[in-house]
Order: structure tokens, then C-alpha cells, then sequence
């Protein structure tokens, strides 16, 4: 039944509880300790009342007897005296203005005194004879006489003080609760107003807000550190979500490129292939452009799916070959290349001695392809300058052209895969922009990084940076 229950009510009951637990206690132990002390004092009073009886009894009078007085009695005392066979000689009770007839103490027929400590007095409490009256009773021997002296006072004083204090607890003990009742639902609607919050915080992110964050969060209390918490993990759950969407785009449009680049060799050859149905098997000159142009596009092609095999190898984290290799070897044969290939242009090279572990094939295609780049890009007088240096550990690859440079997003996004600073599609030089993407992408899984700086009319300049070989 309680799990049915919300946090608010199972706080407000649980405390209800614990508080009646408390109140019932001190209620028992205040109305026995008055109990108690009342009692003592009701005792207290008979001994006096025998000690007044004392000089009477000696002298062989017999109190109450013949409408004798009761020295020392109150309204309504009762006194009897029984001789050793515990037949009663004489008895008497002084009565009340209120009552002329009070009903006697219903007391039993014999009374034991033997053990019952050094005064040889027992003391118990009996109804009256007649009503809802109750009596205190001493039953004693006389101060060693031969007789058993029986005194008895009446409760109705003790009875209404108790009835009192019992009704007074009882509303007391009511108020404090009706009172815990109010105020306990305020202090816990005030305490859980955060926790009200935070439902409302993760029920918009259900809707699909993820921007919504759980405010005021103060770390001073749990429930506000339960919201920062909770502000730290929606704000990873936003970026991951976030990071979901950019990858995801950045696939479609992957895909989109890749697919795009891959219909224009596709439909060259077809048309080479439909020339080959038309009756270009009966011209020579025809038939060996068609095989020439199914051939060229065809290397384009596979060119392009190399370039995506590498990229989706890399992007698996497969692992390249991994041996020590002379950087600055790797990047003087690539610079010996570039020259050879394109004799116009002045290329400088400064080389320092670098050890890296990794793929010599790969780590040639890096440095190939940002001298592609640089002749792609920039016109054969631009002159170009490479750099092999290794500081703090590292080994840095700079390849500094004096071309045109890239504007500012142009130089952020020149990495990505498929991007190319002109928005034509068709170029030249038949590239589809997955240069750099391969460049980027074989030096993080070599544990390096990459990046560019350019200035616009000036030039850029791009850096790879792996980590040393560490010697032995």
C-alpha cells in the first residue's frame, strides 16, 4: 500500500508516525509518573490519617463507632477495625456535603499482612459498593495491636486529575499532529519543488527538447546536486545526440558525393560503350577512342574506391603495418617525385633525420598527395617549400606553398572528405576532394594530427604532426 503512495505522502505519513510514536510516549510516561506520585501521596495521607487513629485505638476506643468522630479524616474516608479472627469490630465513614450516603469500599473478606515489609502495611485499590467510584486502601496492624486497622480514601480527586491530563494530552497530541500535518506538507512541497522540476526538465527533453536544463541546481543540497548532475549528463546526452546528427549528415553526404562522382566515369562509359554498339567496332579511329576513354574512366573509378576502401579501413581502426621508418627518406623521394613530374616548379626541402613507427607506403601517400595538392591548386610559378623538423618529440611535416591561399572556412573545412574550395564539381585536374580526407585520416590512425593555416593572396601552409619513434 505505501509504494502506491507518492514520495510526498510517504514522507508526511512517516513522520506523522514517528511524531505519534513520540507523543504516545511521553503521554504514558507523564500520566504514569502523576499516576504514580498521585498515589504516594493518597498513600502518605492514609498514614497520616492512621497515625491520628493511633491515640483512640490505644485508649480501646473504637473509631466510628456510635457516630464517634474520625480525627484526621477527609470527606468521605473510610475507616473499619477487625479483631484477629477478622471479624470487623467497628467501622465508619465521614460523609459528603454532596453525598449524605457514600457507598463504603467493597473490601474483601480477609486481608494477608504477614511479609509484606517492616511497617507490615498493604496498600490496594478496590471499587466502591455501590457506583463507579474507586478507593485507596491501607490495611495495617495497628501499630502492634492486636487488631487489623483498615483505612480507605476515595479517587474521585485523583481519577478527575488524571481524566483531566488525559484529555489535555490527548488534544495536545492532536493539535501536534494536525499542526505536523501542515506543516510537514510545506516543508516537503518547499524541499521537493526541485525534484517537481526536474520532472518537468526531463519530460520536455522526452518531448524532445534537449536544450532544457534543470535550473537554480544548488550543490549545497542533494536534490541540487542531483540536478547538476543531471545538467552534466543531459548536456553529454545534447552534444552526443548532436554528434549522432553531424555524423549522420556527414554520411548522407558521403554518400551523396561519392554516388555523384562516381555517375559521371559511369555514364562516360556507357556513352563510350553505346559509340562501341553504333558501329564503332568497324571504325578503327572510333574503336580505339572508345577503349581509350573506357579504359581512362575506368582507372578513374578505381582510383576513387581505393580512396573510400582506404578511408572506410581507417575508419574501422584497422590496423596499418607497423615498422620503424625514416621520415625524412619518405618525404625526399615524394619531393624527388613532385620534381620530376613537374620540373617548372621550384620546390625547396629542408630535412631533419626522423624516426616514426608506421606505414612507409602510407605515410608516402600523405606527403604525395599535399604535393598533388599544391600543383592541383596553385599555379606552376608558386614556389613550394617542405620541411622535416622534430621538435618536443614529434615530427613535423610542413609543405608551404605561395599560392592564392584559402579564406578562413575555407582553411576549416578543407579536411573533410569530399570538400573542395570551388563549388564546381567538374574539374580538370579530376579530382573529387578525398586528398586531404586521406591525408587527415592516415595520420590520426599513425596517432598524429593535421591541420592548415593560410592567408588569402599568400599562400598556405599544412602541417602533419606524428609522434617519434622511442628508442629502445
Amino acid at each position: 500500500m505505501a509504494r502506491r503512495l507518492s514520495l510526498r505522502a510517504r514522507l508526511v505519513l512517516g513522520v506523522i508516525v514517528l511524531t505519534a510514536v513520540g507523543l504516545a510516549a511521553a503521554n504514558i510516561a507523564t500520566y504514569t509518573s502523576l499516576r504514580s506520585f498521585l498515589m504516594e501521596r493518597t498513600d502518605d495521607s492514609l498514614v497520616e490519617f492512621e497515625q491520628a487513629l493511633s491515640v483512640p485505638l490505644r485508649h480501646g476506643d473504637c473509631p466510628g463507632a456510635r457516630g464517634r468522630p474520625l480525627p484526621g479524616a477527609s470527606s468521605g474516608d473510610y475507616v473499619e477495625v477487625r479483631d484477629s479472627e477478622g471479624e470487623g469490630v467497628c467501622r465508619g465513614q465521614v460523609k459528603r456535603l454532596s453525598d449524605p450516603a457514600p457507598s463504603p469500599p467493597q473490601l474483601p473478606a480477609t486481608i494477608e499482612l504477614s511479609g509484606i515489609g517492616p511497617d507490615r502495611a498493604r496498600y490496594f485499590t478496590v471499587d466502591a459498593v455501590d457506583g463507579g467510584e474507586r478507593y485507596r486502601v491501607r490495611a495495617s496492624d495497628a501499630r502492634g495491636l492486636a487488631v487489623t486497622l483498615v483505612l480507605a480514601t476515595p479517587l474521585d480527586d485523583v481519577d478527575a486529575t488524571l481524566g483531566r491530563l488525559l484529555t489535555i494530552m490527548l488534544l495536545v497530541t492532536l493539535a501536534v499532529l494536525v499542526a505536523l500535518v501542515a506543516l510537514g506538507l510545506w516543508v516537503v512541497r518547499l524541499g521537493l519543488r526541485p525534484l517537481s522540476a526536474i520532472e518537468g526538465t526531463a519530460a520536455a527533453i522526452a518531448a524532445g527538447d534537449l536544450t532544457r536544463r534543470v535550473d537554480r541546481a544548488e550543490p549545497q543540497t542533494e536534490v541540487g546536486r542531483l540536478g547538476i548532475a543531471l545538467n552534466t549528463m543531459l548536456a553529454r546526452i545534447e552534444a552526443s545526440f548532436r554528434a549522432q546528427e553531424a555524423s549522420e549528415q556527414k554520411l548522407r553526404r558521403f554518400v551523396a558525393d561519392a554516388s555523384h562522382e562516381l555517375r559521371t566515369p559511369l555514364a562516360a562509359v556507357r556513352a563510350y560503350a553505346e559509340l562501341f554498339t553504333r558501329g564503332a567496332d568497324s571504325r578503327p579511329d572510333d574503336l580505339a577512342r572508345s577503349m581509350k576513354g573506357i579504359g581512362r574512366e575506368s582507372e578513374r573509378m578505381s582510383l576513387l574506391v581505393d580512396d573510400l576502401l582506404l578511408l572506410a579501413r581507417l575508419d574501422e581502426g584497422r590496423p596499418l603495418e607497423r615498422e620503424l621508418v625514416r621520415l625524412d627518406e619518405v618525404v625526399s623521394e615524394a619531393v624527388e617525385t613532385a620534381r620530376t613530374v613537374e620540373p617548372q616548379r621550384l620546390i625547396a626541402c629542408e630535412l631533419e633525420p626522423a624516426v616514426v613507427i608506421g606505414d612507409r607506403d602510407r605515410l608516402r601517400q600523405i606527403v604525395d598527395n599535399l604535393l598533388s595538392n599544391v600543383r592541383a591548386h596553385t599555379p606552376r610559378e608558386a614556389a613550394v617549400s617542405v620541411r622535416v623538423t622534430s621538435p618536443n618529440g614529434s615530427a613535423v611535416i610542413d609543405v608551404e606553398d605561395r599560392g592564392p591561399g584559402l579564406a578562413a572556412d575555407e582553411t576549416d573545412r578543407v579536411f573533410e572528405r569530399f570538400y573542395r574550395a570551388d563549388a564546381s564539381r567538374a574539374r580538370a585536374s579530376g579530382g573529387v576532394g578525398l586528398g586531404l580526407s586521406i591525408v587527415a585520416a592516415v595520420a590520426e590512425a599513425h596517432g598524429g594530427t593535421v591541420g592548415a593555416q593560410s592567408v588569402p593572396g599568400d599562400g598556405s601552409t599544412f602541417t602533419i604532426t606524428l609522434p617519434l619513434a622511442q628508442p629502445n
